[in-house]
């Protein structure tokens, strides 16, 4: 297993990054506790795309290029239009804790995790519902049973998805079938001490996972666990990770030294990179 560091401080001052995609040329990524989604682009400027008081997270684009943001504390799913924003959906029924993380097919159908339950006021692990929101915006139950369900990603084929539990320490697989449904649970990996967050596909299936409890992130292999490790100082963490950059060898890295809302006014999130060998892939 290789193990390396030298991740580059590109974007410093943030609260708490979170939800990174490569889109257009640019990772757009949330900032939770400004309450915005921001675009940077490879030279390291930044752009505020939306404000979401209630605090983005998971970002996705529908077919025609708008631009889906979950909504975390009212637990709905939001299109930005304009300066606006847009309900596509209310997620309250079936989810029981914060909204978090979401992939969106190449259809619009847009999949969403939740805590489960709300670890910021003291409450109980409890597992969690996955949502699938359709295009016409019904809300259905996509899996359920997950330990706080978070990064997702979708094979190039769009046949496959694969999603991190965070509590479960592992990743787990579905078969995505013609209508969205999810089917043939199965582990994708089973982890020790790894604790997925965000997370990422390349052109080989191999998974990069940000492993915040780890100060690391690792990349992963179907049948073979880790393969690789990218250290971070001890008092960093890793919570979500993206492949971007022309040729998509860029590995941008959401750090910051904590979660929770007393990172408000810390100010010490950043987005950090480093070049890898493979190429990212799939959705997101």
């Amino acid at each position: 297993m290789a193990t390396q560091g030298g991740l580059e401080t590109v974007l410093a001052g943030l609260t708490f990054p979170e939800g990174p995609r490569w889109h257009a040329g640019r990772l757009w990524f949330s900032d939770f506790y400004t309450h915005r989604v921001i675009a940077l682009s490879p030279e390291g400027w930044a752009e505020t795309m939306a404000h979401v008081p209630q605090q983005p997270s998971g970002l996705g684009w529908t077919p025609d290029g708008g631009l889906l943001v979950v909504s975390m504390l009212d637990r709905s799913l939001m299109r930005v239009q304009g300066d606006a924003l847009a309900k596509v959906a209310d997620l309250s029924g079936l989810a029981t804790g914060p909204c978090n993380d979401m992939v969106v097919d190449a259809l619009g159908r847009a999949y969403v995790g939740n805590f489960g339950f709300d670890r910021h006021k003291g409450e109980a692990e409890r597992p969690a519902v996955l949502i699938r929101v359709d295009p016409d915006g019904s809300v259905h139950a996509a899996a359920d049973g997950l330990m706080f369900p978070n990064g997702a990603v979708i094979t190039p084929d769009g046949k496959r998805f694969i999603i991190g539990e965070t509590i479960g320490k592992r990743l787990t697989s579905f078969d995505i079938g013609p209508d969205g449904a999810l089917s043939n649970r199965c582990v994708f990996a089973q982890f020790e001490d790894v604790f997925p967050d965000g997370i990422c596909l390349d052109a080989e299936g191999g998974i990069w996972v940000a492993d915040p409890r780890g100060h690391r992130v690792v990349r992963v292999l179907e049948g073979r666990g880790i393969v690789q490790t990218i250290a971070l100082p001890t008092d960093r963490n890793a919570f979500a990770c993206m492949l971007g950059g022309a040729d998509r060898r860029t590995l941008y890295v959401c750090t910051s030294t904590a979660s929770g809302p007393g990172m408000a006014d810390k100010r010490d999130g950043r987005i950090e990179t480093i070049r890898v060998d493979v190429p990212g892939a799939g959705l997101p």
